[in-house]
């Protein structure tokens, strides 16, 4: 379920702190139920597995990555290495320390990882972007979920042009997909975790 920017920009998350530069682009619910301890679980499902199983956002992903390729969207010059420093060059020490996993499935890389927040990035010739996890309690206060947000910052004038135009694929396609996937394994792995109500 997307939900409203305020469901981001509300909470006293520590990604606020080094990120006045980026546009919150959606906000979304993740089908996560769990306890107050649930982060670090789901932050290692979504590291460790494949984005979605579902052939048409793996053959977007696909068309992306050969655009990217043949027009040099994704050369090391066009992301980290030259055009814009790392979101880490702007942590304190404490969340240097608690860098987290990268994802094995995406090129995204961690940036930090603490009890509630895990922060992945990537840059390219068109934007740098951040995919944000968070755990929230839930609104009837008996449990806690994910929720998931993405940040940019547009490349000039030809990046905004591009996010604008990836916007639908990215709402209607990609996110519900991935989000269907991230869900369905989280329910898969719920047999072997305990019951919400007994983590309070």
């Amino acid at each position: 379920m997307r939900l409203p920017n305020s469901a981001h920009t509300s909470r006293p998350w520590r990604i606020h702190e080094f990120t006045r530069d980026f546009t919150v682009e959606d906000v979304w619910k993740l089908p996560t139920p769990g306890g107050p301890d649930g982060m670090e679980e789901l932050v290692r499902q979504i590291t460790t597995g494949p984005m979605t199983p579902n052939a048409i956002v793996r053959t977007l992903f696909s068309i992306r990555w050969k655009l990217g390729a043949l027009l040099g969207w994704d050369k090391p010059e066009k992301g980290f290495a030259k055009r814009v420093p790392s979101l880490r060059d702007r942590l304190p020490e404490d969340l240097l320390r608690a860098r987290g996993p990268d994802m094995r499935a995406a090129p995204f890389r961690s940036v930090y990882r603490t009890h509630d927040e895990w922060v992945a990035e990537l840059a390219n010739q068109t934007v740098h972007t951040l995919m944000h996890i968070g755990w929230v309690p839930d609104e009837e206060g008996d449990g806690y979920h994910a929720q998931m947000t993405a940040l940019v910052r547009p490349n000039g004038r030809f990046g905004k042009t591009y996010m604008a135009a990836i916007l639908p694929f990215r709402r209607v396609l990609v996110y519900p997909r991935v989000i269907s996937t991230i869900g369905s394994r989280w329910q898969a792995s719920a047999a072997g975790r305990p019951d919400p109500g007994q983590q309070k």
